[in-house]
């Protein structure tokens, strides 16, 4: 994957484009809500931890280890959030979608399956991928909910896995989808935003 590439991707209900230093004044709107970072590594719900959160995540896309992504609900035109690939593995043609999350008023709206939808599309149809894996924190239901319904399989837990916040260790849940398993989500579960987003 270039991380220098200023990747676009675009259906009927979202638009994902490289997250900026300039959106932090729009994510502020969605993002300072505590109820959101509750299950994240590190919480971005008032200014100073948000504009760390960015610069973070700019930071590790220079390094060529994360590449986030600004969501913006083409419905309102609004900033609802971020999301992110990152753990990529050329040579193993695998990658991970996280660090993803949506303000509270995108939630229950299908902008996150939209979301999904255009990662998952060009992970296997442009990055050549053979499995994406996404990963949570074994006490987020509505996460693993999530995953589970948008077809990705639950492989296991990680116990102990990662450092988390206020220095708790958390069990990580493993979902993926692969190569094989594609065709027929983007038929079913994303039926609804065409066969190429």
């Amino acid at each position: 994957m270039d991380f220098s590439a200023p990747v676009v991707l675009e259906n009927s209900r979202v638009r994902l484009r490289p997250l900026e230093l300039a959106d932090f004044e729009a994510l502020k709107a969605v993002a300072f809500d505590a109820e959101l970072w509750k299950y994240t590594l590190t919480r971005a719900d008032d200014a100073v931890s948000l504009a760390a959160y960015i610069r973070q995540a700019l930071e590790a896309r220079e390094q060529g280890l994360r590449y986030p992504f600004a969501i913006i609900d083409r419905e309102t035109g609004a900033l609802a959030g971020s999301t992110s690939y990152y753990g990529v593995a050329e040579a193993d043609q695998r990658l991970s979608i996280g660090y993803t999350w949506v303000g509270t008023r995108f939630q229950r709206s299908g902008l996150n399956r939209a979301c999904k939808h255009l990662l998952f599309s060009y992970a296997f149809d442009t990055l050549n991928c053979e499995r994406v894996e996404l990963e949570t924190d074994s006490r987020n239901h509505k996460s693993r909910t999530a995953m589970a319904r948008m077809g990705a399989t639950e492989e296991g837990t990680l116990r102990s896995h990662r450092l988390t916040q206020g220095g708790i260790r958390r069990d990580t849940v493993i979902f993926s989808v692969i190569r094989p398993e594609w065709p027929a989500l983007r038929t079913s579960v994303f039926q609804e935003f065409g066969p190429r987003g």
